[in-house]
């Protein structure tokens, strides 16, 4: 059997004097000179696992490019794919070929042999991608489909008490396998929002996908309320109304990390709409340096967190990402040497060391109540969810002047916009712009697959129409657009990044606050001083080829 140095060599993977390197680093850490070379950045994992099949005489195969074969798939369980990290992707000439990420698993084998009933061919693949892969073809869709009718076949009628329904104690009931496969679905396909929508007759589930809504499934009308019922329970919302609209909270484990889900019930025509939304606790522990912030912004931002006092906003319609950015902003400034308070309607993400207040109108505790309450504990950071009116507005500039750093939101669409809407919530202009320190407008656009996106030169008449920072007789740049994969669902973007507005509010700006300039004025003069628009960061992105012209056009006005 050739040595994995020698395959590396002749490959042309190392050059000897970088396997030289390696080799005394392996000698030094006591591991295999496999894994010191994928450590030391030498080797990516995919080529390792390639030259180690062809150390032991095997196929590599890379899952991403691999026609997988649905067919072959449905061979053997879900659960055994998981178990083994194995998939099944072909058959070919009477055999199954099996990728690995550990072929020398002969359990694995021989459980994929006697449960298929065909001989197996085994093939290597990397684990993150056979991870990815189970994930995308091992899908709960037809198990789903099974349970409902399942679950039609027990229930013919439609019910219309349903006190007793969704209390099950049998994590192996329909209805209970039902909604615990919609919800592990949703995590698996990086979905943010789980929409159920009750219709005439059926009902449907659709996911938010990158901020796009895609229909996932259709079950049958008699499903609905089982359904339903068994998500109020889980969420502590009163399964006896149905007429107005509740809030509650579940919780659920998902390969071992704990997911939070706030759920929301709306009466319909054809009944109650829930919506989940999925609150990954990551998303919280973020760096701002992981916000896709260009370099002269995050340093104006950081300039404005990084003092003592002065009010912060984050603004753009609902669903930009403004949450996440403000609790990157908490990670940054958060030191067990300052007191951090916290007021949101809900609290979405559970903070460490931070103290957070959950408002309750039907209790008297409003923003504006809890913001007074709070600036009598001593704080030196306070975020708040969002201003909604003039009585808070008001307190949170007052205690941004009196010596707090204030972090909250707002509604608005650009950045200068925030001086404007503060003015007509009713607060003096000569405190807004004593008080407001930095203003940053966001949205959320998708990230091209890094796996398909394809280069190509736009024509003149495209970068014309979509007012592209190009003038007629310079050259055309290299973009880059959307193919579409496996990797991506053949979408051709996968994740999605923020594009950003960072407005300094200036002596210059302060001035336009007390003379009531409009805030298209305003945002002449930011502009001037170097301010980025959302609409040119945005063309930055597409420039370094993480985006595409038209998801720019999609989500900027």
């Amino acid at each position: 059997m050739k040595q994995l140095g020698d395959i590396l060599l002749d490959e042309g993977l190392v050059t000897e004097g970088q396997l030289m390197a390696a080799l005394d680093e392996q000698a030094a850490r006591g591991e295999s000179l496999g894994r010191v070379l994928v450590e030391i950045g030498m080797l990516s994992e995919a080529q390792l696992v390639r030259a180690l099949a062809a150390q032991v005489g095997m196929d590599f195969v890379e899952l991403g490019e691999y026609p997988v074969d649905r067919n072959a798939v449905a061979l053997i369980p879900a659960s055994l794919c998981r178990r083994y990290t194995v998939l099944p992707i072909a058959l070919l000439e009477g055999a199954m070929v099996l990728a690995m990420a550990d072929p020398g698993n002969v359990l694995a084998v021989d459980d994929a042999r006697t449960l298929s009933g065909l001989p197996v061919r085994t093939v290597v693949a990397t684990h993150d991608d056979l991870t990815v892969a189970i994930d995308r073809f091992c899908r709960a869709d037809d198990e789903i489909d099974d349970l409902a009718n399942a679950f039609q076949d027990q229930q013919p009628e439609v019910v219309e008490d349903l006190s007793g329904i969704g209390d099950f104690v049998d994590d192996d009931a329909p209805i209970v396998r039902f909604v615990n496969l919609l919800v592990t679905q949703a995590i698996q396909d990086r979905a943010s929002d789980i929409h159920i929508e009750p219709g005439e007759h059926e009902m449907r589930v659709r996911y938010r996908i990158d901020g796009v809504l895609h229909e996932m499934q259709r079950s049958p009308k008699q499903i609905q309320g089982g359904v339903i019922s068994r998500l109020k329970i889980m969420s502590d919302i009163d399964i006896a109304e149905r007429r107005k609209p509740q809030d509650g909270r579940m919780s659920v484990t998902h390969n071992g990390r704990k997911i939070d889900l706030r759920v929301a019930t709306l009466p319909t025509v054809w009944g109650e709409k829930v919506v989940m939304r999925i609150l990954d606790n990551s998303t919280a522990s973020l760096d701002l340096r992981d916000l896709s912030f260009l370099e002269d912004n995050y340093e104006t931002y950081k300039d404005s967190y990084t003092k003592p006092y002065g009010m912060i906003l984050v603004t753009g319609p609902t669903g930009s990402g403004k949450s996440t950015t403000l609790y990157a902003t908490l990670n940054a400034v958060s030191r067990p040497e300052i007191n951090v308070i916290t007021v949101e309607d809900p609290v979405e993400y559970r903070l460490p060391g931070i103290n957070q207040v959950q408002v309750n109108p039907k209790a008297g505790l409003s923003f504006a109540a809890a913001l007074r309450s709070i600036l009598r504990s001593d704080p030196d950071v306070v975020l708040l969810g969002e201003i909604r009116d003039h009585e808070t507005a008001q307190i949170a500039i007052e205690a941004a002047l009196t010596g707090h750093l204030v972090l909250s939101t707002l509604h608005t669409n650009d950045a200068p916009s925030a001086v404007t809407r503060l003015i007509e919530m009713g607060i003096e202009p000569f405190l807004v712009g004593s008080a407001l320190d930095c203003v940053v407008a966001q949205r959320l656009a998708r990230k091209l697959c890094a796996k398909c996106k394809e280069a190509y030169q736009p024509s003149e008449v495209e970068l014309i129409a979509a007012r592209f920072p190009w003038s007629p007789g310079e050259e055309l740049p290299t973009l880059y657009r959307p193919a579409g994969c496996s990797s991506c669902s053949r979408t051709g973007y996968k994740g999605r990044m923020a594009l950003h507005e960072v407005m300094r509010v200036t002596e210059d700006i302060e001035r336009h606050a007390v003379a009531h300039s409009s805030s298209s004025d305003i945002g002449a003069t930011a502009r001037e001083q170097g301010m980025i628009t959302l609409r040119d960061d945005g063309w930055t992105k597409v420039l370094l080829g993480e985006t595409s012209i038209e998801e720019i056009l999609r989500v900027v006005a």
